[in-house]
């Protein structure tokens, strides 16, 4: 249940409220809108202006509270990644959940996700100084602290390809493939798990297919079984490269 709203006019402000106990950063409200069984407060992040894109140089940078349906329809965002957003929700939760709320509350299945992992997204973090960190550094602890930006490589080559019972339920396994130009090849697969899984992160793309198999050798849920999602996860790879 939330007990108390705020809604700061700084980023000092938001922190110093953060800083207290059972005190949650609200974004689209897509997860705290739901039946809380605790009582917390939440801080909403509406006027601190963090929901800006913007391309500088070779990346995009996104503002934490820039909505998924914001980043969709921006003219920067890279093919494959606008699949795995239309993907990770429908329109109505597109246009309300933001790119920092649904990193920061993802599982294996989060299609999003997968896809910034395979793009070594880098994250802007207050706590209170300011560090960036790497997403694969972020997910399995995901530390407290105020995401305020995201930024991803717009110099890359990504495709994003999946297996699901249907065509709009989440995936059983999935697979974002990014190239940069010196041939650095990195592979992230999801559809299982608590967060997304980085298979591999080379010079080259030579044994991408065995990485995506050893990325799901115990990768047995009700879902699926480990076998299945390490020979699906082989074809898919080879057809993203």
């Amino acid at each position: 249940m939330i007990t108390a709203y705020h809604r700061p006019q700084s980023l000092d402000k938001a922190l110093e409220l953060l800083s207290h106990p059972n005190t949650f950063p609200l974004g689209g409200g897509t997860l705290l809108s739901h039946r809380q069984s605790d009582a917390v407060e939440v801080v909403d992040l509406q006027a601190l202006g963090l929901n800006s894109l913007k391309k500088s140089g070779k990346d995009l940078e996104i503002g934490a509270t820039a909505t998924l349906q914001q980043l969709l329809e921006d003219s920067n965002c890279l093919v494959a990644l606008k699949s795995a957003l239309k993907l990770e929700a429908p329109l109505n939760l597109r246009n309300a959940g933001t790119v920092a709320g649904t990193i920061v509350v993802c599982d294996g299945r989060s299609t999003f996700t997968t896809t910034l992992l395979a793009l070594d997204a880098k994250l802007t973090i207050l706590n209170p100084q300011s560090k960036t960190e790497n997403l694969g550094d972020f997910l399995p602890l995901r530390p407290r602290g105020l995401i305020t930006s995201i930024t991803i490589p717009l110099n890359v080559k990504v495709a994003f390809e999946y297996v699901a019972r249907t065509p709009a339920d989440k995936p059983i396994v999935c697979v974002a493939l990014a190239q940069w130009p010196s041939g650095r090849t990195r592979l992230a697969v999801g559809g299982y798990g608590k967060a997304p899984m980085l298979a591999m992160d080379g010079t080259e793309a030579e044994g991408i297919e065995a990485a995506a198999r050893n990325a799901f050798h115990e990768a047995q849920d009700e879902w699926a079984s480990a076998e299945y999602r390490q020979d699906v996860a082989a074809t898919l790879a080879k057809r993203c490269l």
